[in-house]
C-alpha cells in the first residue's frame, strides 16, 4: 500500500496536543478502518442523559496513544527496557484495541454480531491490516493478544489499570460533566514501575489508585449504567431484534447495504470471515439512526413504536432494585401492554422485559493492581490500602431492572 510521510499534532480537549511520532501510526490512523471510529459513539446514547456525551471511539483510541507515550517515556526513565521496536508496537495496539465497536459502542455488541465481542473483532482487524502493512503489526498483535514474552507490556494495553481505562474514565469524565469521575492520570502513569516482568505501582501512589477505583464505581453506576442510558440501550437491541424478526417473516425492511447483510444473514464466530469482516468496517452509527428515522414510519406498529421512543426520548419506564422483579407484577405489566397496544403476547414482550445489570469496580481475579512497597514487596492494592471501601469494590453489585411502557401518556 502506498504510505505517507506526514507526521501530524491533534489537538485534544483533554491533553492538549497529541503528536503522532512516525509514519507507521499516522498511515494506520488514516486507514478507512479507524476513520470508521470518528462514527462510533463512545458511550452509546448516554447522550440522552448526559448531552455533551458525543465524543467517539476515535477521540478515545487518539488519548489512549498519548497515554501510552507518556507510559513508555516514564518506565525507560526508570531504566526498564522497551525497545523501540516495542514501543511502536505498544503505540499500535493501543491505538487499535477498541477498533473491532460496532455502532454504539457496547449497546449493540451482541446484536450484530452474535457470539463475539468488540476485542475478537478488534483482532480481526488488526491481522487484516498486518497483510496490507506487510508484517509491520506482528508485535502489537502479540502484544494485544498477551503472547509476547514481556507480560508487562500486554498489562499496559489490557489490565485493571491499563491505558483504556485511564483515558476512558478521565475523557468520559469530562464530557459527561460528572467531575467526580476525574482522575489524575498523570499522577498514576508517574507511579508506574515493573518489577519481576509485572506492571505495579509505586506505594506513593496508592491514593491515586484508591481514587481511579473509587472513579470507576462512580462512573459505572452513575453514568455507564444509568438506568435511562440502560432502557434507551435496551430499545436500540430491541429494534434490531424486531427488525431481524420480520425480515425473517418476509417482510422489506430498508436499510443500508452494510446493515441489511447483517439484518439478513445470522453471523456469528463461526461465521464471521473476511467478507463479513469488510462490511462490518463499513457499518457505523448513521446506518443505525438513518435506519430507526425510516422504520418509525413502518407498518408494524412494534418496529414503528420503538423507534418513535428513542428518537423523542419517550423511553419506557425502568426499574431498579437488588431483588428480582416477581413473575405477577411482570405479567400484570405485560397484560396491560397487550391490552392498550392490542397486540400479542410476544409483541408485549418488547415493551415489557426485566434483566440484570453487575459490575465490579476491582477484580480480584482479573490481574490485580500490584504495589510495590518501600521494602521491595509487593503486595495487592487492597491489603495495602488504609481505606476498607476498597475491599468493598471487589464485591460484585448486581441489580435487576423491570422496563414497561407509561401507558397513560
Amino acid at each position: 500500500m502506498k504510505k505517507s510521510n506526514k507526521l501530524k499534532v491533534f489537538s485534544d480537549p483533554i491533553y492538549g496536543f497529541i503528536r503522532i511520532p512516525n509514519a507507521q501510526l499516522f498511515n494506520l490512523i488514516a486507514h478507512p478502518y479507524f476513520q470508521r471510529l470518528r462514527r462510533i459513539s463512545q458511550m452509546g446514547l448516554s447522550y440522552l442523559v448526559y448531552p455533551g456525551a458525543h465524543h467517539t471511539r476515535f477521540h478515545h483510541a487518539m488519548g489512549s496513544m498519548y497515554l501510552m507515550q507518556q507510559a513508555i517515556q516514564v518506565l525507560r526513565f526508570k531504566k526498564n527496557e522497551i525497545t523501540e521496536e516495542e514501543g511502536v508496537a505498544l503505540l499500535t495496539a493501543i491505538l487499535l484495541h477498541d477498533i473491532g465497536h460496532g455502532p454504539f459502542s457496547h449497546a449493540m455488541e451482541h446484536s450484530i454480531v452474535e457470539g463475539i465481542n468488540h476485542e475478537e473483532i478488534s483482532l480481526a482487524f488488526m491481522e487484516a491490516l498486518n497483510v496490507e502493512f506487510e508484517g509491520d503489526l506482528d508485535m502489537a498483535i502479540d502484544i494485544f493478544k498477551g503472547s509476547y514474552p514481556k507480560k508487562f507490556l500486554n498489562q499496559l494495553v489490557s489490565s485493571q489499570l491499563d491505558m483504556d481505562r485511564l483515558d476512558y474514565l478521565k475523557r468520559d469524565s469530562f464530557f459527561t460533566g460528572v467531575f467526580e469521575g476525574n482522575i489524575n492520570a498523570e499522577r498514576l502513569i508517574s507511579m508506574l514501575n515493573v518489577h519481576d516482568d509485572s506492571l505495579v505501582i509505586e506505594e506513593k501512589g496508592i491514593y491515586s489508585v484508591e481514587k481511579f477505583l473509587m472513579a470507576r464505581r462512580f462512573m459505572y453506576w452513575q453514568v455507564y449504567l444509568h438506568k435511562t442510558g440502560l432502557v434507551a440501550e435496551q430499545l436500540l437491541i430491541k429494534i434490531l431484534q424486531r427488525a431481524k424478526e420480520l425480515h425473517r417473516r418476509g417482510e422489506v425492511i430498508e436499510a443500508s447495504t452494510a446493515l441489511s447483510f447483517f439484518i439478513d444473514k445470522q453471523i456469528d464466530q463461526a461465521s464471521f470471515d473476511a467478507h463479513a469482516l469488510q462490511v462490518f468496517a463499513n457499518l457505523d452509527d448513521i446506518d443505525i439512526l438513518s435506519a430507526i428515522k425510516h422504520w418509525r414510519h413502518h407498518a408494524d406498529l412494534v418496529l414503528s413504536k420503538l423507534c418513535q421512543m428513542v428518537l423523542d426520548r419517550r423511553l419506557l419506564k425502568i426499574r431498579l432494585q437488588n431483588e428480582d422483579f416477581d413473575e405477577e407484577e411482570y405479567q400484570q405489566e405485560l397484560e396491560k401492554a397487550k391490552a392498550f397496544f392490542k397486540c400479542s403476547s410476544e409483541e408485549a414482550g418488547y415493551f415489557v422485559f426485566k434483566g440484570v445489570i453487575a459490575n465490579t469496580a476491582y477484580d480480584l481475579q482479573d490481574q490485580s493492581i500490584h504495589i510495590l512497597k518501600k521494602d521491595g514487596k509487593i503486595t495487592d492494592v487492597t491489603e495495602t490500602s488504609d481505606d476498607f471501601n476498597l475491599k468493598a469494590l471487589a464485591r460484585t453489585v448486581t441489580k435487576h431492572y423491570l422496563c414497561y411502557p407509561l401507558l397513560e401518556d
